[in-house]
């Protein structure tokens, strides 16, 4: 093995707390993939709670693998070895089960990378049984697992505490079995997607029918979710320097959320609302403390948790420092404010997604002008001195005169911040982030299209143009191509993963749908049926088509709908379905 590739890993290991090494023994061996660079993975809390839950059986050995960073990347292909384990330096054909966490589909595009370099063939089809089986979980398993249906031989749709223990018990029962046999009888467990069972039927539109499956697999799979957060902790098992939140320890405190924005796909894919008690958190604080000094709050809706205050308190009387992704405008505290700066807080962010009145009632948002304004001041009287806002464009229905009203409202939110700042006797940045629009499955807005690049283009330019005079203020954009390729991704079916070979490559989109004779505005940017088949509608997320029909309906009125609370069963989750 290359020299340059044992160092990066020791390194790596060497700088980890928290890490797992053991004996293979006769354990179920899983490779626990994340098809991002170690410095992204080490931050996700989905992949780090499914290594811990792995480890702690005596009957599993799970190690993982990352996409190699650049440097290490040319040094594979220079040396032809292949990709290995950061814990042992096997190669994944070594195990039993290669797992991929994947939250997030442009990393898709890393998935022809990886295979290249572990030596086995993308296409399931090309697969024998030689080779370990290849699941997938993670968000995009139970969002749309569609386009990756013809690379991976399954998906575990839902939550892993939920999920691990049967998949485990399945793939360690005893008996020869073929692999076609194997998955059969995986197929049979609560969540689990075999996508070789089912065949997708195509209209002479280009549309899905639906699908033709074995006799023995259910008609749709339906998406496992924890009863009870208290059961199982999430949060940084493993702690090291080399990643994105290096300073802290992340700690979940809730999950799912009940605001219902319709753009949100966590927001409707994670339901129903839950969160963990008190004092369950406090035990994992705790832990946190004694690697890091600040711990990071995770969740959908952090400022909506119950007991919040307290939390807060709680971590600063342990000598502790508190940092969150950002703020609820609506539920946002003077006591929270201050605790965060206390914490060393420089820059605080808030979420007002929509600029007009008319589209905040669209997407449900349920925030007034006013509301947003004070949440803005609240923070400069808190003495926070950078403010990060962050804006969706491109939204269904969207015209000139809500672009209008989003600069009225920026400028409005810009004196505000300067006259509080100029109290303060210091002016910091404000910085307006603004985001095409993407439609996500199960979502209300699935059946919308998403607005056509050169209407983004000319947004874009309209508000640099205006935002571009303001001292102290900046903006930025997300990319059109990144989004538009987001939008492919989530969006499609089965035909859509036969470009990532080419897209991975750096091929362009429009040309890799031309090879393929594939339309991308077919998948981007149409308008979709009312009755229309969904790729992603082989999943059973608990919320009820009609339900997201009707949010559909009243989002294109510009009408809100009422929040998640005990006792509702509107959407059809919390019936049990």
């Amino acid at each position: 093995m290359s020299r340059k590739l044992i160092d990066q890993a020791r390194k790596l290991l060497a700088g980890e707390s928290g890490s797992q090494v053991k004996p293979w023994g006769g354990r179920l061996t899983v490779a626990l993939v994340f098809p991002n660079t170690y410095h992204q993975g080490m931050s996700n809390l989905g992949f780090l709670t499914v290594y811990h839950l792995l480890n702690r059986r005596e009957d599993v050995l799970c190690e993982r693998f990352f996409l190699p960073d650049a440097e290490a990347l040319a040094e594979h292909r220079k040396t032809g070895y292949p990709l290995f384990s950061l814990e042992s330096g096997h190669p994944l054909t070594d195990f039993d089960l290669i797992a991929f966490s994947i939250s997030f589909e442009n990393d898709y595009l890393n998935l022809p990378v990886i295979f290249e370099l572990a030596r086995i063939p993308l296409w399931r089809a090309d697969r024998g049984d030689s080779y370990p089986l290849i699941l997938t979980g993670g968000v995009c398993a139970f969002l749309n697992p569609e386009p990756l249906a013809e690379i991976m031989d399954l998906f575990a749709v839902g939550e892993g505490e939920v999920m691990l223990p049967e998949l485990v018990a399945t793939l360690t029962a005893g008996g020869e079995r073929t692999r076609p046999e194997l998955l059969e009888r995986l197929a049979g467990a609560p969540g689990i997607y075999v996508p070789s069972l089912y065949e997708s039927e195509w209209s002479a539109d280009g549309t899905l029918q639906g699908w033709v499956r074995q006799p023995a697999v259910p008609a749709r799979v339906v998406r496992q979710w924890v009863r009870e957060l208290d059961r199982t902790a999430s949060r940084s098992f493993v702690l090291t320097e080399a990643t994105e939140f290096s300073d802290m320890a992340l700690t979940e405190i809730s999950r799912g959320c009940g605001r219902g924005c319709r753009f949100c796909a966590a927001g409707y894919i994670y339901l129903p609302p839950r969160e963990r008690s008190l004092d369950v958190l406090l035990e994992q604080v705790d832990l946190g403390l004694c690697e890091r000094e600040k711990v990071g709050l995770v969740g959908a809706a952090v400022s909506d948790y119950s007991r919040i205050a307290e939390l807060d308190r709680a971590i600063l009387d342990r000598g502790g420092k508190i940092s969150v992704a950002s703020l609820r405008i609506d539920s946002l505290t003077p006591e929270e404010v201050a605790a965060l700066k206390a914490s060393g807080h420089r820059t605080l962010a808030l979420a007002p997604e929509a600029g007009s009145q008319r589209m905040r009632d669209t997407v449900n948002k349920g925030l007034s002008r006013e509301q947003i304004l004070a949440a803005v001041r609240l923070l400069g009287k808190g003495g926070v001195l950078n403010l990060k806002l962050y804006f969706l464009v491109g939204l269904p229905g969207e015209s000139e005169d809500d672009i209008a009203e989003m600069l009225d409202l920026l400028t409005e939110i810009r004196a505000v911040w300067v006259e509080e700042g100029k109290k303060q006797g210091r002016l910091g940045t404000l910085t307006i982030s603004v985001n095409p629009f993407i439609p996500k499955p199960f979502t209300p807005f699935q059946w919308a299209g998403m607005a056509p690049e050169k209407r983004l283009k000319g947004v874009f330019q309209r508000l640099r143009a205006a935002v571009g005079h303001m001292a102290n203020t900046e903006i930025i954009f997300e990319s059109t191509r990144s989004a538009v390729l987001q939008a492919l991704l989530a969006r499609g079916d089965r035909r859509v993963g036969r470009l990532l070979p080419d897209l991975s490559a750096g091929m362009n989109l429009k040309t890799a749908c031309r090879r393929q004779g594939l339309d991308p505005d077919f998948y981007v940017t149409r308008e979709r049926g009312t009755e229309e088949v969904f790729p992603w509608e082989i999943i059973d997320s608990g919320v009820r088509r009609d339900f997201l029909r009707r949010e559909y309906e009243a989002a294109l009125a510009a009408r809100t709908s009422r929040r998640c609370f005990d006792g509702c069963v509107d959407c059809g989750v919390c019936r049990g379905r």
